[in-house]
């Protein structure tokens, strides 16, 4: 079992180290007005993590013990828990309950970016009434960051939104959530929680070998991992298998560091296949059922359905890598958009999202959160 995974320690989601819970941080509360409190000071871990000092002027960072610790210099008890690496502020709820990190990539042209905005829109509302979920942010660039780049022009300017630079010209925090979900057990319900580290990565990225080393530390931390692939780069007109090459980029850092399969659980979608001439009977076509739970026959018919596309396309090479190299591994056919878009505009209808959580539930499952 991974050290993350134990009860004892927590890993951080911007640093991703791996922390023991009794040697989590603090971050002083600072003087409030005239009273007593430390000043804010240069925050040098964590201008190194974010790469400017702009935002990096704050108070103290200190040790303690418990949910909350009186700073040593000026006695004031603060609940402000932060990562003793890059000094990034920790959510509450992420520290006291062992969550699980999931990890998004995909290819270029993948769609994630759009993926990312209708999914946490999705777990906002529809799929979390449904489940029963809450999803919150673990930090205020992360609301702010989801408004501005995914929620304001996708949903209320209903535009489409633009390539995701590369990581070498534009660097990018994660947009970090906690998913948090009752679970009953034979002994009573407990609180189970995932979170979910999404990284807007550029397709060019995951090509690079030398780019692509920045996000390895992200997809070593993972508990597993969402994989997004564009149907049209696997079709037989395609003249190489995009989606292949990056996986296989993905793949081969963590397989040589973990030896054997790997053991990390992979969800790997086709996005759009609203675009795609499927045939009428094709499990695809069927909406899911809105249980609160998986259905397993539903699962099974789609897995079966996807994989039998990509041997159709030419594209087994794909299925057959996946086999090779993951202990376990589903796939998926989804559409964040629901239809075609027009130029730069959403279509017509607004955003009319199909199947766009199916590979968070059947992670939610494997996780044991999720009844099937």
């Amino acid at each position: 079992m991974r050290a993350r995974a134990k009860k004892d320690a927590v890993t951080c989601p911007y640093c991703f180290a791996v922390i023991a819970r009794q040697q989590i941080a603090y971050r002083c509360l600072g003087r409030a007005g005239r009273g007593v409190g430390c000043d804010p000071v240069l925050d040098k871990e964590l201008a190194g993590y974010l790469g400017t000092q702009a935002g990096a002027v704050l108070p103290p960072v200190f040790t303690g013990r418990g949910a909350r610790s009186q700073c040593p210099a000026c006695s004031r008890e603060s609940g402000r828990r932060v990562c003793p690496e890059c000094h990034h502020e920790l959510a509450p709820a992420y520290c006291d309950t062992p969550g699980r990190i999931v990890a998004l990539v995909g290819a270029k042209n993948a769609g994630k970016s759009t993926y990312i905005a209708v999914l946490l829109h999705e777990l906002r509302n529809r799929v979390g009434n449904e489940l029963e979920t809450s999803l919150v942010a673990c930090d205020d660039r992360t609301i702010e960051r989801y408004k501005r780049d995914f929620a304001r022009p996708l949903f209320e300017q209903e535009r489409l939104l633009p390539t995701t630079p590369s990581a070498a010209t534009a660097p990018r925090e994660p947009l970090v959530y906690l998913l948090s979900r009752r679970v009953k057990g034979r002994f009573g319900s407990r609180t189970e929680a995932l979170t979910l580290v999404l990284f807007d990565t550029a397709g060019e990225d995951l090509r690079s070998r030398d780019v692509r080393d920045l996000h390895l530390k992200y997809l070593e931390a993972a508990d597993a991992i969402i994989f997004l692939a564009d149907p049209l780069e696997l079709t037989d007109g395609a003249q190489e298998s995009e989606p292949l090459d990056v996986l296989a980029r993905v793949t081969e850092p963590l397989a040589q560091r973990q030896g054997g399969r790997i053991r990390v659980p992979v969800a790997v979608a086709l996005t759009k296949i609203d675009a795609l001439p499927l045939p009428r009977q094709s499990a695809l076509h069927r909406s899911r059922t809105r249980s609160g739970a998986l259905d397993a026959d539903d699962r099974e018919s789609v897995d079966a359905q996807v994989r039998a596309l990509l041997h159709d396309w030419g594209a087994g090479d794909l299925d057959r890598y996946l086999d090779q190299h993951y202990e376990e591994y589903g796939l998926f056919g989804l559409s964040a958009l629901g239809a075609m878009p027009r130029e730069d505009k959403v279509g017509p209808g607004g955003v009319r999202p199909y199947r766009v959580e199916d590979p968070l539930l059947w992670l939610l499952h494997r996780f044991g959160m999720l009844d099937a």
